[in-house]
Protein backbone atom coordinates (compact mmCIF):
# COMPACT_ATOMS: atom_id res chain seq x y z
CA UNK A 1 0.00 0.00 0.00
CA UNK A 2 1.36 3.52 -0.64
CA UNK A 3 2.08 5.67 2.24
CA UNK A 4 -0.68 8.13 2.84
CA UNK A 5 0.22 11.21 4.81
CA UNK A 6 -1.11 14.33 5.78
CA UNK A 7 -1.28 16.84 8.95
CA UNK A 8 -3.75 19.24 10.57
CA UNK A 9 -2.89 22.24 12.05
CA UNK A 10 -5.27 24.05 14.23
CA UNK A 11 -5.63 23.95 18.34
CA UNK A 12 -5.33 21.10 19.34
CA UNK A 13 -6.78 19.32 23.01
CA UNK A 14 -6.43 15.99 24.37
CA UNK A 15 -6.83 14.09 27.39
CA UNK A 16 -3.92 12.02 29.01
CA UNK A 17 -4.86 11.21 32.59
CA UNK A 18 -7.91 11.29 34.55
CA UNK A 19 -8.10 14.85 36.63
CA UNK A 20 -9.49 12.91 39.75
CA UNK A 21 -5.94 11.36 39.94
CA UNK A 22 -3.38 13.85 38.63
CA UNK A 23 -5.19 17.02 38.86
CA UNK A 24 -6.43 18.89 36.85
CA UNK A 25 -3.16 20.88 34.93
CA UNK A 26 -1.60 17.24 34.72
CA UNK A 27 -4.81 15.91 32.87
CA UNK A 28 -4.31 17.40 29.19
CA UNK A 29 -2.42 18.55 26.84
CA UNK A 30 -2.93 21.84 24.81
CA UNK A 31 -1.35 23.46 21.69
CA UNK A 32 -2.68 26.60 20.90
CA UNK A 33 -1.21 26.26 17.38
CA UNK A 34 -0.95 22.37 16.95
CA UNK A 35 -0.36 19.83 14.06
CA UNK A 36 -1.99 16.49 13.91
CA UNK A 37 0.15 14.22 11.58
CA UNK A 38 -1.21 11.05 10.45
CA UNK A 39 0.18 8.41 8.33
CA UNK A 40 -1.88 5.07 6.91
CA UNK A 41 -4.45 5.60 9.61
CA UNK A 42 -2.75 6.09 12.36
CA UNK A 43 -1.14 9.36 14.61
CA UNK A 44 2.34 9.36 13.93
CA UNK A 45 3.30 12.66 15.55
CA UNK A 46 1.46 15.56 17.72
CA UNK A 47 2.75 18.81 19.16
CA UNK A 48 3.87 22.41 18.32
CA UNK A 49 3.24 23.55 14.82
CA UNK A 50 6.50 25.52 14.51
CA UNK A 51 8.41 23.30 15.82
CA UNK A 52 7.01 19.83 13.82
CA UNK A 53 6.55 21.94 10.58
CA UNK A 54 10.55 21.59 9.84
CA UNK A 55 10.49 18.01 9.82
CA UNK A 56 7.61 17.00 7.30
CA UNK A 57 9.06 16.51 4.17
CA UNK A 58 8.45 19.04 1.29
CA UNK A 59 4.94 17.88 -0.43
CA UNK A 60 3.05 17.00 2.63
CA UNK A 61 -0.69 18.10 2.24
CA UNK A 62 -1.56 20.38 5.02
CA UNK A 63 -5.02 20.91 6.44
CA UNK A 64 -5.36 24.49 8.36
CA UNK A 65 -8.46 25.06 9.93
CA UNK A 66 -8.89 28.71 11.61
CA UNK A 67 -10.96 29.29 14.98
CA UNK A 68 -11.33 25.11 15.47
CA UNK A 69 -10.41 22.75 17.62
CA UNK A 70 -9.05 19.16 17.00
CA UNK A 71 -9.75 16.50 19.85
CA UNK A 72 -10.04 13.01 19.89
CA UNK A 73 -12.79 11.09 18.77
CA UNK A 74 -15.60 10.57 21.37
CA UNK A 75 -16.63 7.64 22.71
CA UNK A 76 -19.80 6.42 23.77
CA UNK A 77 -20.20 3.70 26.08
CA UNK A 78 -23.88 2.85 26.30
CA UNK A 79 -26.23 3.76 23.53
CA UNK A 80 -28.97 1.47 21.76
CA UNK A 81 -29.36 1.29 18.07
CA UNK A 82 -32.97 -0.01 17.91
CA UNK A 83 -34.26 2.72 20.27
CA UNK A 84 -33.54 5.20 17.27
CA UNK A 85 -36.86 5.50 15.85
CA UNK A 86 -38.63 6.49 19.49
CA UNK A 87 -35.72 9.02 21.11
CA UNK A 88 -37.91 11.57 22.83
CA UNK A 89 -40.80 9.01 24.10
CA UNK A 90 -43.10 11.12 26.43
CA UNK A 91 -44.23 10.44 29.77
CA UNK A 92 -42.91 7.17 31.20
CA UNK A 93 -39.94 6.19 33.72
CA UNK A 94 -38.41 3.57 32.95
CA UNK A 95 -40.33 -0.13 33.56
CA UNK A 96 -43.71 1.53 31.31
CA UNK A 97 -41.71 2.64 29.11
CA UNK A 98 -40.13 -0.22 28.32
CA UNK A 99 -43.20 -2.12 27.74
CA UNK A 100 -45.07 1.22 25.83
CA UNK A 101 -41.80 2.40 23.85
CA UNK A 102 -39.17 0.31 23.52
CA UNK A 103 -39.78 -2.88 23.27
CA UNK A 104 -42.89 -2.43 20.14
CA UNK A 105 -39.97 -0.28 18.63
CA UNK A 106 -37.56 -3.40 18.93
CA UNK A 107 -39.75 -5.44 17.48
CA UNK A 108 -39.45 -4.30 13.80
CA UNK A 109 -35.78 -5.79 13.86
CA UNK A 110 -36.73 -8.51 13.01
CA UNK A 111 -37.11 -7.42 9.29
CA UNK A 112 -33.39 -7.19 8.35
CA UNK A 113 -34.40 -3.90 5.32
CA UNK A 114 -35.46 -2.42 8.75
CA UNK A 115 -32.25 -3.03 10.48
CA UNK A 116 -30.17 -2.17 7.50
CA UNK A 117 -32.23 1.37 7.36
CA UNK A 118 -31.76 1.93 10.90
CA UNK A 119 -28.18 0.92 11.19
CA UNK A 120 -27.54 3.71 8.44
CA UNK A 121 -29.48 6.65 10.04
CA UNK A 122 -27.39 5.66 13.77
CA UNK A 123 -24.10 5.34 12.36
CA UNK A 124 -24.44 8.63 10.13
CA UNK A 125 -25.75 10.18 13.38
CA UNK A 126 -23.19 8.79 15.49
CA UNK A 127 -20.44 10.31 13.18
CA UNK A 128 -22.42 13.99 12.49
CA UNK A 129 -21.94 13.87 16.69
CA UNK A 130 -18.17 13.16 17.09
CA UNK A 131 -18.81 9.53 18.08
CA UNK A 132 -16.26 7.40 16.43
CA UNK A 133 -16.40 4.54 19.34
CA UNK A 134 -19.61 3.20 20.71
CA UNK A 135 -20.55 0.28 22.65
CA UNK A 136 -24.08 -0.63 21.28
CA UNK A 137 -27.01 -2.83 22.26
CA UNK A 138 -29.03 -4.16 19.54
CA UNK A 139 -31.82 -6.09 19.58
CA UNK A 140 -32.83 -9.59 20.30
CA UNK A 141 -32.26 -10.49 16.58
CA UNK A 142 -29.20 -11.81 15.55
CA UNK A 143 -29.76 -9.25 12.25
CA UNK A 144 -29.63 -5.91 13.85
CA UNK A 145 -25.77 -6.77 14.81
CA UNK A 146 -25.04 -7.99 11.78
CA UNK A 147 -26.64 -4.79 10.02
CA UNK A 148 -24.25 -2.74 12.37
CA UNK A 149 -21.32 -4.07 11.87
CA UNK A 150 -21.99 -4.18 8.05
CA UNK A 151 -22.08 -0.79 8.35
CA UNK A 152 -19.50 0.01 10.56
CA UNK A 153 -17.17 -2.04 8.51
CA UNK A 154 -17.31 -0.29 5.61
CA UNK A 155 -16.04 2.67 7.26
CA UNK A 156 -13.78 0.91 9.25
CA UNK A 157 -14.77 2.14 12.64
CA UNK A 158 -14.01 0.80 16.06
CA UNK A 159 -17.28 0.05 17.50
CA UNK A 160 -18.48 -2.60 19.98
CA UNK A 161 -22.10 -4.52 19.11
CA UNK A 162 -24.31 -7.60 20.81
CA UNK A 163 -27.26 -9.27 20.20
CA UNK A 164 -29.74 -8.94 23.33
CA UNK A 165 -30.00 -11.90 25.53
CA UNK A 166 -33.87 -11.72 27.26
CA UNK A 167 -35.81 -14.93 27.71
CA UNK A 168 -38.23 -13.69 30.35
CA UNK A 169 -40.31 -10.61 31.61
CA UNK A 170 -40.97 -9.20 28.22
CA UNK A 171 -43.09 -10.19 25.19
CA UNK A 172 -43.24 -13.51 23.78
CA UNK A 173 -42.61 -11.44 20.12
CA UNK A 174 -39.47 -10.15 21.49
CA UNK A 175 -37.94 -13.24 23.51
CA UNK A 176 -35.30 -15.75 22.54
CA UNK A 177 -34.66 -18.82 24.77
CA UNK A 178 -31.27 -19.12 27.06
CA UNK A 179 -30.13 -22.17 24.52
CA UNK A 180 -30.92 -19.55 21.20
CA UNK A 181 -29.75 -16.64 22.84
CA UNK A 182 -26.33 -18.61 23.17
CA UNK A 183 -26.10 -20.16 19.96
CA UNK A 184 -27.08 -16.93 17.91
CA UNK A 185 -24.63 -14.85 20.33
CA UNK A 186 -21.75 -17.53 19.56
CA UNK A 187 -22.23 -17.38 15.41
CA UNK A 188 -22.42 -13.38 15.63
CA UNK A 189 -18.79 -13.46 17.59
CA UNK A 190 -17.80 -16.28 15.08
CA UNK A 191 -18.45 -13.79 12.81
CA UNK A 192 -17.49 -10.43 13.41
CA UNK A 193 -15.00 -10.33 16.92
CA UNK A 194 -11.70 -9.11 16.59
CA UNK A 195 -12.99 -8.79 12.58
CA UNK A 196 -11.20 -5.13 11.43
CA UNK A 197 -11.89 -2.79 14.20
CA UNK A 198 -14.68 -4.53 15.72
CA UNK A 199 -15.20 -6.06 18.50
CA UNK A 200 -18.85 -8.27 20.24
CA UNK A 201 -19.99 -7.37 23.76
CA UNK A 202 -22.30 -10.35 25.48
CA UNK A 203 -25.22 -8.44 26.12
CA UNK A 204 -28.19 -9.89 28.61
CA UNK A 205 -30.44 -7.09 28.63
CA UNK A 206 -30.68 -6.65 32.21
CA UNK A 207 -31.45 -9.20 35.18
CA UNK A 208 -34.73 -9.25 35.11
CA UNK A 209 -35.21 -10.40 31.53
CA UNK A 210 -32.73 -13.39 31.99
CA UNK A 211 -33.36 -16.35 33.62
CA UNK A 212 -30.31 -17.73 36.00
CA UNK A 213 -29.80 -20.27 32.73
CA UNK A 214 -29.23 -17.68 30.40
CA UNK A 215 -27.21 -15.56 32.92
CA UNK A 216 -25.03 -18.81 33.00
CA UNK A 217 -25.00 -19.16 29.40
CA UNK A 218 -23.63 -15.41 28.96
CA UNK A 219 -21.04 -16.46 31.69
CA UNK A 220 -19.88 -19.23 29.61
CA UNK A 221 -19.14 -16.94 26.32
CA UNK A 222 -17.11 -14.63 28.23
CA UNK A 223 -15.13 -17.57 29.56
CA UNK A 224 -14.80 -19.31 26.50
CA UNK A 225 -13.96 -15.91 24.16
CA UNK A 226 -11.44 -14.51 26.55
CA UNK A 227 -11.45 -11.02 25.32
CA UNK A 228 -14.81 -10.49 24.49
CA UNK A 229 -17.05 -7.30 26.10
CA UNK A 230 -19.89 -7.62 28.48
CA UNK A 231 -22.87 -4.77 28.45
CA UNK A 232 -25.82 -4.63 30.62
CA UNK A 233 -27.44 -1.77 33.41
CA UNK A 234 -27.70 -1.88 36.83
CA UNK A 235 -29.46 0.12 39.64
CA UNK A 236 -30.78 2.48 37.00
CA UNK A 237 -34.40 3.29 38.78
CA UNK A 238 -35.56 2.23 42.25
CA UNK A 239 -38.52 0.11 41.36
CA UNK A 240 -36.20 -1.85 39.23
CA UNK A 241 -33.77 -2.97 41.88
CA UNK A 242 -36.69 -3.45 43.86
CA UNK A 243 -37.93 -6.01 41.31
CA UNK A 244 -34.19 -7.50 41.07
CA UNK A 245 -34.52 -8.31 44.99
CA UNK A 246 -38.05 -10.30 44.48
CA UNK A 247 -36.21 -12.25 41.75
CA UNK A 248 -33.44 -13.32 42.78
CA UNK A 249 -33.64 -13.22 46.48
CA UNK A 250 -31.03 -15.37 47.15
CA UNK A 251 -28.55 -13.08 46.38
CA UNK A 252 -27.20 -10.10 48.27
CA UNK A 253 -27.81 -7.10 45.53
CA UNK A 254 -28.42 -6.17 41.98
CA UNK A 255 -24.38 -6.30 41.57
CA UNK A 256 -24.33 -10.18 43.35
CA UNK A 257 -26.66 -11.48 40.76
CA UNK A 258 -24.43 -10.47 37.89
CA UNK A 259 -21.13 -11.48 39.74
CA UNK A 260 -22.47 -14.87 40.79
CA UNK A 261 -22.93 -15.78 37.05
CA UNK A 262 -19.47 -14.47 36.24
CA UNK A 263 -20.05 -11.15 34.37
CA UNK A 264 -17.96 -8.84 36.00
CA UNK A 265 -14.09 -8.54 34.56
CA UNK A 266 -11.87 -6.18 32.86
CA UNK A 267 -14.12 -5.18 29.53
CA UNK A 268 -18.00 -5.74 31.52
CA UNK A 269 -19.71 -2.13 31.23
CA UNK A 270 -22.87 -1.71 33.34
CA UNK A 271 -25.13 1.25 32.51
CA UNK A 272 -26.19 3.88 34.89
CA UNK A 273 -25.14 2.33 38.37
CA UNK A 274 -27.67 5.60 39.74
CA UNK A 275 -28.32 3.29 42.70
CA UNK A 276 -25.09 1.59 43.51
CA UNK A 277 -23.67 1.49 47.42
CA UNK A 278 -20.26 1.86 48.62
CA UNK A 279 -20.05 -1.99 48.19
CA UNK A 280 -20.46 -2.59 44.66
CA UNK A 281 -18.37 0.34 43.82
CA UNK A 282 -15.49 -1.22 45.48
CA UNK A 283 -16.66 -4.45 43.99
CA UNK A 284 -17.16 -2.98 40.46
CA UNK A 285 -13.61 -1.07 40.56
CA UNK A 286 -11.70 -4.74 42.51
CA UNK A 287 -13.08 -6.47 39.49
CA UNK A 288 -12.02 -4.27 36.64
CA UNK A 289 -15.78 -3.86 35.68
CA UNK A 290 -17.02 -0.23 34.35
CA UNK A 291 -19.92 2.24 34.54
CA UNK A 292 -21.39 3.77 31.79
CA UNK A 293 -22.99 7.20 33.16
CA UNK A 294 -25.85 8.30 31.39
CA UNK A 295 -26.84 12.03 32.76
CA UNK A 296 -29.46 13.29 29.91
CA UNK A 297 -31.36 9.57 30.23
CA UNK A 298 -31.00 9.85 33.71
CA UNK A 299 -32.96 13.02 33.70
CA UNK A 300 -35.37 12.31 31.30
CA UNK A 301 -36.62 8.83 32.55
CA UNK A 302 -36.56 10.53 36.38
CA UNK A 303 -34.23 7.51 37.29
CA UNK A 304 -31.69 10.37 39.26
CA UNK A 305 -28.08 11.42 40.08
CA UNK A 306 -25.34 9.65 39.53
CA UNK A 307 -22.48 10.30 42.33
CA UNK A 308 -19.74 10.56 40.05
CA UNK A 309 -17.53 11.52 43.76
CA UNK A 310 -18.06 8.14 44.67
CA UNK A 311 -16.85 6.46 41.84
CA UNK A 312 -13.85 8.38 41.89
CA UNK A 313 -13.00 7.63 45.58
CA UNK A 314 -13.07 3.69 44.40
CA UNK A 315 -10.54 4.63 41.35
CA UNK A 316 -13.80 3.05 39.35
CA UNK A 317 -13.88 3.42 35.54
CA UNK A 318 -16.04 5.60 34.46
CA UNK A 319 -17.11 6.79 30.66
CA UNK A 320 -20.12 8.62 29.14
CA UNK A 321 -23.14 7.14 27.51
CA UNK A 322 -26.18 8.94 25.50
CA UNK A 323 -28.17 5.98 25.97
CA UNK A 324 -30.23 6.60 22.98
CA UNK A 325 -33.43 6.10 22.94
CA UNK A 326 -33.69 7.05 26.81
CA UNK A 327 -31.54 9.68 26.36
CA UNK A 328 -32.58 12.33 24.02
CA UNK A 329 -29.48 13.08 21.74
CA UNK A 330 -26.69 11.81 20.02
CA UNK A 331 -24.25 14.37 21.18
CA UNK A 332 -21.83 14.04 23.51
CA UNK A 333 -21.10 17.73 23.97
CA UNK A 334 -25.00 18.24 24.94
CA UNK A 335 -24.62 14.70 27.31
CA UNK A 336 -21.79 16.49 29.25
CA UNK A 337 -23.92 19.54 29.42
CA UNK A 338 -26.26 17.59 31.40
CA UNK A 339 -23.63 15.76 33.70
CA UNK A 340 -22.50 19.25 34.86
CA UNK A 341 -25.89 19.84 35.87
CA UNK A 342 -26.03 16.28 37.82
CA UNK A 343 -22.86 16.97 39.92
CA UNK A 344 -24.45 20.88 40.53
CA UNK A 345 -27.51 18.95 41.89
CA UNK A 346 -25.28 16.96 44.17
CA UNK A 347 -23.07 20.51 45.27
CA UNK A 348 -20.09 19.08 43.06
CA UNK A 349 -18.19 20.23 40.67
CA UNK A 350 -17.36 18.84 37.39
CA UNK A 351 -14.97 20.87 35.69
CA UNK A 352 -14.55 20.96 31.89
CA UNK A 353 -11.05 18.71 31.58
CA UNK A 354 -12.94 15.98 33.71
CA UNK A 355 -15.57 16.31 31.12
CA UNK A 356 -13.08 16.08 27.76
CA UNK A 357 -11.57 12.74 30.01
CA UNK A 358 -15.30 10.92 30.52
CA UNK A 359 -16.24 11.81 26.86
CA UNK A 360 -12.55 10.56 25.81
CA UNK A 361 -10.25 8.54 27.39
CA UNK A 362 -12.01 7.69 30.34
CA UNK A 363 -14.56 6.31 27.94
CA UNK A 364 -11.06 4.39 26.19
CA UNK A 365 -10.01 3.12 29.57
CA UNK A 366 -13.66 1.46 30.95
CA UNK A 367 -13.20 -0.46 27.03
CA UNK A 368 -9.88 -1.40 27.53
CA UNK A 369 -8.87 0.72 24.45
CA UNK A 370 -6.61 3.33 25.86
CA UNK A 371 -3.48 2.39 23.59
CA UNK A 372 -5.63 2.97 20.42
CA UNK A 373 -8.42 5.61 20.88
CA UNK A 374 -9.24 8.30 23.41
CA UNK A 375 -5.93 10.45 23.01
CA UNK A 376 -4.41 11.87 20.11
CA UNK A 377 -1.13 10.01 21.02
CA UNK A 378 1.63 9.20 18.57
CA UNK A 379 0.68 5.26 17.63
CA UNK A 380 -2.78 5.19 18.17
CA UNK A 381 -5.55 5.24 15.71
CA UNK A 382 -5.95 8.52 13.72
CA UNK A 383 -9.82 8.52 14.94
CA UNK A 384 -10.27 13.02 15.84
CA UNK A 385 -12.67 15.59 15.46
CA UNK A 386 -12.54 18.98 14.10
CA UNK A 387 -14.63 22.06 16.57
CA UNK A 388 -15.81 25.22 14.74
CA UNK A 389 -15.90 27.70 17.27
CA UNK A 390 -18.38 29.71 14.63
CA UNK A 391 -20.93 26.93 14.17
CA UNK A 392 -23.52 29.33 15.26
CA UNK A 393 -23.76 32.95 15.92
CA UNK A 394 -24.33 32.53 19.77
CA UNK A 395 -21.00 29.92 20.26
CA UNK A 396 -18.98 32.21 18.24
CA UNK A 397 -19.91 35.55 20.06
CA UNK A 398 -19.58 33.52 23.66
CA UNK A 399 -16.13 32.06 22.49
CA UNK A 400 -14.86 35.46 21.64
CA UNK A 401 -15.09 36.23 25.66
CA UNK A 402 -13.60 33.23 26.41
CA UNK A 403 -10.18 34.09 27.98
CA UNK A 404 -8.53 30.22 28.34
CA UNK A 405 -8.95 27.06 26.76
CA UNK A 406 -10.64 25.90 30.23
CA UNK A 407 -13.30 28.33 29.58
CA UNK A 408 -13.22 27.38 25.75
CA UNK A 409 -14.06 23.46 26.22
CA UNK A 410 -16.85 24.27 28.44
CA UNK A 411 -18.62 26.63 26.68
CA UNK A 412 -18.48 23.57 24.22
CA UNK A 413 -19.89 21.15 25.81
CA UNK A 414 -22.36 24.24 27.52
CA UNK A 415 -23.52 25.21 23.92
CA UNK A 416 -22.29 22.96 21.54
CA UNK A 417 -23.85 20.09 19.67
CA UNK A 418 -23.86 18.25 16.49
CA UNK A 419 -23.45 21.89 14.67
CA UNK A 420 -20.26 22.28 16.44
CA UNK A 421 -18.64 18.90 14.70
CA UNK A 422 -17.13 20.53 11.50
CA UNK A 423 -15.25 17.06 10.63
CA UNK A 424 -15.30 13.73 11.89
CA UNK A 425 -12.22 11.13 10.98
CA UNK A 426 -11.95 7.50 11.46
CA UNK A 427 -8.56 5.40 11.10
CA UNK A 428 -7.11 8.67 9.01
CA UNK A 429 -10.63 9.01 6.84
CA UNK A 430 -13.17 11.59 6.67
CA UNK A 431 -16.35 10.13 7.31
CA UNK A 432 -18.48 12.64 8.54
CA UNK A 433 -18.22 16.76 6.94
CA UNK A 434 -20.75 19.45 8.07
Amino acid sequence: MPLTRKAYRAAILHSIADPAEVGIEASYEYFEDGLLVVENGQISAIGHATELLATLPADIEIIHYQDALITPGLIDTHIHLPQTGMVGAYGEQLLDWLNTYTFPCESQFADKAHADEVADIFIKELLRNGTTTALVFGSVHPQSVNSFFEAAQQLDLRMIAGKVMMDRNAPDYLTDTAESSYVESKALIERWHGKGRLHYAVTPRFAPTSTPEQLTLAGQLLSEYPDLYMQTHISENLKEVEWVKELFPERKGYLDVYDHYQLLGERSVFAHGVHLCEDECARLAETGSAIAFCPTSNFFLGSGLFNLPMAEKHKLNVGLGTDVGGGTSFSLLQTLNEAYKVMQLQGARLSPFKSLYLATLGGARALRLEDKIGTLHAGTDADFLVLDYNATPLLSYRLKQANNIAETLFVLMTLGDDRTVLQTYAAGKLVHQR
